[in-house]
């Protein structure tokens, strides 16, 4: 079926280039928003050269056009070699590949892939999201990959030796109209990671006499030579899969194609500076697994999806990065992410969340994490267990209410929505990639953030925001009733934590013995 080509936000071209998140204007609403019948969608008069640079970049890397292929390559490699190393990718009016290159500024400790190559039960998971305001709809791209030391599943003497495993890669899509994707395989021999850096892809069907891919490669050798998965970097992300039949409980979609371009604004810490790990230096050690990086806050990417005969068309729309990997996800949790906002005055970037994690030892002992982190015209606002204190109340479903203080600000999350959410899948110990949360991006969201006084009240408004279009989440459990908590962090650690410890320079003393991810 051909797609129906729906071209969004070529209105601004004409006009200068803001660098940031576009606040939504008062047409947007407060209802959930529906994808008009194909075709039917108009926003306004637009620039015909843009619509004609879109539809020909696109299909043409989507169909394998050599002459749109060859030339948009040949321009990548020429600004490539005239930019900065560390400079992202030109704006454009359509998607532009770039190759990865090192030592890229926004760069976030483990943007790499974590696996040491033992035997050790482990998994790894990335989410990329992108927003169109416009249609007030959301793309959730996930992967994930389980015990890849087992690149196919276990035999019955390696069950024996190293007990029950379950392997494989997974690629999921929560998208429009709240329908679903998934491609699963039991196999990881064609899954590949930079050791560094997040870049990563995987193949699940090859293309006709075609070798599938280990790194990073241009889109049309990617079109060649991978019929079925996809590869994912800081810059650029394209694919296509197709639902394997095993999601009976949702919505789906037969397949999925997708390729666009993004220029990160916001990594994990203050623009123009060193990068944070989300979970402060201890994250370089395998221990409180599971692990959490945000590796693009926040960011702007142009290109196009095609959802169930739909092509959605994009330019500068807000998206979003973050990883998770160790031993299996936390026992229970939650999280709360956006980037678009109505009332901002610069760009807002947020994301929230909690969980219950077990701790190192013996014992089956678990502690209450969890975070508030704001990026605010170029700031980054944290809000974490060993800077202050994090409270919660969150309902089982509909319902998230975070406040936390450090030592110069105050800031509180309220989100809710009326959705009934989507089950989705996460690797778990008990059942390998099976559901296990609920999402939605129809959350209704109030961001505030005050400075801090000498006696704790709060002083000055830094900000005061709503979206209605936040990404919420519950998973694990068990929910039985509200979680009312509060960070618990034992003041031996937190103290630990407190202490500027530059990981990344003292491996680049001893690059031999830095871990993998890193």
């Amino acid at each position: 079926m051909e797609a129906t080509s729906v071209a969004l936000c070529g209105v601004r071209h004409s006009a200068p280039r803001r660098r940031g998140f576009r606040s939504t204007g008062p047409d947007l609403g407060r209802g959930r928003g529906r994808s008009p019948r194909p075709g039917s969608l108009k926003l306004g008069p637009r620039r015909s050269s843009v619509a004609v640079a879109l539809a020909s970049a696109s299909v043409g890397d989507a169909y394998g056009s050599s002459s749109t292929l060859d030339r948009r390559e040949a321009e990548s490699n020429k600004a490539a070699s005239s930019a900065p190393s560390s400079s992202p990718p030109p704006a454009s009016a359509g998607p532009v590949y770039v190759p990865t290159p090192p030592n890229r500024e926004s760069r976030t400790p483990h943007s790499g892939y974590h696996f040491d190559g033992s035997s050790r039960k482990f998994f790894e998971g990335w989410y990329f999201k992108v927003s169109i305001p416009e249609r007030r709809q959301s793309f959730c791209f996930m992967y994930s990959v389980e015990n890849p030391a087992f690149p196919k599943k276990l035999s019955a003497l390696e069950v024996a030796q190293y007990g029950p495993r379950f392997t494989g890669v997974g690629a999921q899509i929560l998208g429009a109209d709240d329908k679903y994707i998934c491609q699963f395989s039991e196999e990881s021999a064609n899954f590949w990671g930079s050791r560094h850096e997040l870049v990563l892809g995987n193949t699940f069907m090859a293309g006709k006499d075609a070798k599938p891919p280990n790194k990073e490669v241009p889109p049309r050798d990617f079109n060649r030579r991978v019929a079925e998965g996809f590869q994912v970097s800081p810059f650029w992300h394209q694919g296509f899969i197709r639902d394997d039949g095993r999601s009976n409980y949702v919505k789906t979609v037969k397949t999925a194609r997708w390729e666009y371009s993004t220029r990160p604004v916001f990594g994990w810490g203050n623009v123009g500076s060193q990068q944070k790990s989300t979970a402060g230096w201890l994250a370089a050690f395998p221990v409180f697994e599971p692990h959490w990086q945000i590796c693009m806050a926040g960011g702007l990417s142009t290109g196009w999806i095609e959802w169930e005969g739909e092509r959605f068309e994009f330019q500068d729309a807000p998206s979003y990065s973050e990883k998770n990997w160790g031993g299996a996800f936390p026992r229970k949790w939650f999280w709360v992410q956006c980037n678009i906002f109505e009332g901002a005055s610069g760009e807002v970037a947020l994301t929230a969340a909690g969980g219950l994690r077990q701790l190192p030892g013996l014992a089956e002992t678990f502690e209450n994490a969890a975070l508030i982190g704001v990026h605010y015209d170029g700031i980054f606002y944290e809000f974490v267990p060993w800077n202050g204190l994090v409270s919660w109340e969150v309902a089982p479903w509909g319902s998230w209410y975070m406040e936390a203080e450090n030592e110069t600000h105050k800031v509180v999350v309220e989100a809710t929505t009326k959705d009934p959410g989507t089950a989705l899948r996460a690797p778990t110990a008990e059942a390998g990639l099976a559901p296990a949360c609920k999402d939605s991006c129809f959350g209704d969201l109030k961001l505030q953030i005050w400075e801090r006084r000498y006696d704790g009240s709060k002083g000055k408004v830094i900000l005061d925001v709503t979206s209605s279009m936040a990404a919420v989440e519950v998973g694990g459990g068990p929910w039985f009733n509200t979680w009312k908590g509060k960070t618990s962090t034992p003041e031996l650690l937190s103290r630990a934590l407190r202490v500027p410890v530059d990981v990344d320079g003292f491996f680049g003393l001893a690059p031999f013995l830095k871990p993998p991810g890193l």
